[in-house]
């Protein structure tokens, strides 16, 4: 048997993920429609595929430069530039990598001494608090709340700040919540980063998923390029998941010091993803638009869905997660997901593995087709009845 101690005490302490933990107990059973899983039920767009099948042709398997293909990064400058009003240099600003969640590691790991504190918005995405961890940070949370529609608000921030703060990590549109902040709310918190001399790493990776306002990026701030790490990747608005492409920006000192990093770790994100990305930026966004509609229509579905069968569920400017309240069943979040899941086959995740102030909500990922969508509420809605008080 292998010793225990061989492990370091920090991953040791770390908890499981509870996404993973519901991903697997739904994998077991036959029949589940599952609203659990945080990723597109779009194919990547034949364009980019073939793209990337033609790179393979041409014999493109070596490894690129270290920060990305040029072509690559020079592609995302215009990106952000166009979609976001966000400039960044290709030579020095904007790192290629191996998924968003590399991006937010080394995005910490540069930044942090041990001991220093970033304060992490909740509920969030699950990686965020272990990822400071590792770091050797300290993660400190702010519990929001659905009466602020799971919004920081300035107080909440300027509250949580101490003398080791470093770091103020964001991501809007939120996952699980959907949360998007608009400008002005993103105006008044960089105040308050501003007067702290802060940072931000802005998790934008839902940034080409929001419905009723147009997204602001936290970089396009009076003052807030400078002390910004943005996050972004193909992921989500692309429906690139299995690629694993990602990338970062940030000021070129911050930059260059995480490029330091990426090439001790990971050498180079996929060449052929990199090829794939390239197509998906240059003429994919007819697609990422069509998704868009089609989610904010699943959107409206579900949260109606949800409110007329009694499950209180704010509307979400963003992202592709309703996240309604299960408070009026009595039941905790875990104990609502694994009924439901048990009785009627529906997967969900209990908020509050996104953190504490999730506990009396459940997350439903409405990137399914409509007759999958459909059925799922339709078996919610015969629980709900049995389970009424």
């Amino acid at each position: 048997m292998i010793k225990t101690s061989y492990v370091s005490r920090t991953i040791a302490e770390l908890k499981p993920s509870g996404i993973r933990r519901f991903f697997d107990l739904a994998a077991n059973l036959e029949g589940v429609v599952s609203l659990g899983v945080g990723e597109p039920d779009f194919v990547t767009s034949w364009a980019v595929r073939e793209a990337a099948i033609n790179s393979l042709e041409e014999g493109y398997t070596s490894y690129t430069a270290n920060a990305g293909l040029f072509e690559l990064r020079s592609e995302i400058s215009w990106y952000m530039e166009k979609q976001f009003h966000v400039s960044y240099r290709p030579e020095d600003q904007i790192i290629v990598t191996v998924g968003a969640s590399q991006a937010l590691d080394i995005a910490l790991r540069t930044i942090l001494n041990p001991g220093e504190e970033v304060i992490v918005v909740e509920p969030c995405f699950v990686a965020y608090a272990p990822l400071v961890t590792m770091a050797g940070g300290i993660p400190v949370t702010v519990q929001t709340s659905k009466d602020d529609d799971f919004k920081l608000t300035p107080g909440q921030l300027e509250a949580a700040i101490t003398p080791k703060t470093k770091a103020v990590l964001i991501c809007s549109p939120n996952n699980p919540t959907g949360t998007q902040l608009g400008q002005e709310e993103l105006v008044m918190l960089a105040d308050i980063i501003k007067k702290h001399d802060l940072l931000v790493i802005s998790d934008e990776i839902y940034a080409e998923l929001a419905y009723d306002e147009k997204f602001t990026s936290f970089a396009a701030i009076d003052g807030m390029h400078e002390r910004t790490i943005v996050i972004n990747g193909f992921s989500k608005g692309f429906a690139m998941t299995g690629w694993r492409l990602g990338f970062v920006c940030a000021p070129k000192e911050i930059s260059e010091a995480m490029l330091k990093l990426h090439q001790y770790a990971m050498m180079c994100a996929p060449t052929v993803a990199q090829h794939a990305a390239l197509e998906a930026l240059r003429h994919g966004m007819q697609d990422v638009e069509e998704m868009r509609r089609s989610y904010r229509r699943r959107r409206n579905y579900i949260v109606n869905s949800f409110n007329d069968m009694g499950l209180d569920c704010h509307n979400p400017g963003g992202a592709f997660y309703a996240f309604p309240s299960i408070e009026k069943t009595g039941m905790t979040s875990l104990e609502f997901a694994e009924k439901l899941l048990t009785e009627e086959l529906v997967a969900v995740v209990p908020g509050d593995v996104f953190g504490e102030s999730g506990e009396g909500h459940i997350r439903c990922s409405y990137a399914s087709s409509m007759e999958q969508l459909q059925e799922a509420l339709r078996r919610m809605e015969r629980f709900m009845k049995n389970h009424s008080q």
